[in-house]
């Protein structure tokens, strides 16, 4: 186990897998977090009563995209993986299997696909929180607001970060995944459903 957990941060101190990782948890963050929004705000509006009730129905959701992240990217990377293995194979006339090489695009996959699952659970479970606070503190409309206003939140800090990474103006980057979240809700509001 240990040997394994030192092959993970060998692989985590290259420039490319944090960059791929970090990407697919902020895509899958950012899915997460507007589902999380759209689900609270639906759940509001079609009227339920409590906030557990909506608490499990994003745990749902949260279970779906998780596999999805982790299911997806595992493919999708053990697919590209394969294939720059295979490329190499044929420029060097050998065969890679059980080499260094294919050790570290396992380990690079590895993080690629579990970042991918917890980019949704905390961009799903954040807004979740106020409704558990529903009934004892918060009303359900109060519960809507904050985790609405928690999800907006959410989305700020993730392109902030990502502004940041890129050299932007993280207040300007992170106001621009923000307001994705205020689309999600209004929307939620004027459509039929």
């Amino acid at each position: 186990m240990r040997d394994r957990v030192r092959s993970l941060r060998a692989a985590l101190a290259h420039d490319e897998v944090r960059s791929i990782s970090r990407r697919y948890f902020i895509s899958n963050g950012f899915d997460g977090t507007l589902t999380s929004i759209g689900v609270t705000m639906g759940a509001y509006l079609s009227g339920i009563a409590d906030g557990l009730t909506v608490v499990a129905i994003g745990l749902g959701a949260a279970v779906g995209l998780c596999t999805s992240g982790v299911w997806s990217v595992w493919e999708i990377e053990r697919a590209e993986r394969r294939a720059q293995v295979a490329n190499i194979e044929r420029a060097m006339l050998t065969d890679l299997a059980d080499t260094q090489v294919t050790g570290r695009m396992r380990d690079a996959r590895t993080i690629s696909a579990v970042t991918s699952g917890l980019g949704p659970l905390v961009g799903i479970l954040l807004p979740l929180l106020p409704y558990l606070l529903e009934g004892s503190t918060l009303t359900m409309f109060e519960s809507t607001v904050v985790a609405v206003g928690t999800g907006v939140g959410t989305l700020f800090v993730f392109g902030a970060y990502m502004g940041t990474v890129a050299g932007l103006n993280p207040y300007v980057a992170g106001v621009r995944m923000g307001l994705a979240g205020f689309v999600v809700a209004g929307l939620n509001l004027v459509l039929p459903g």
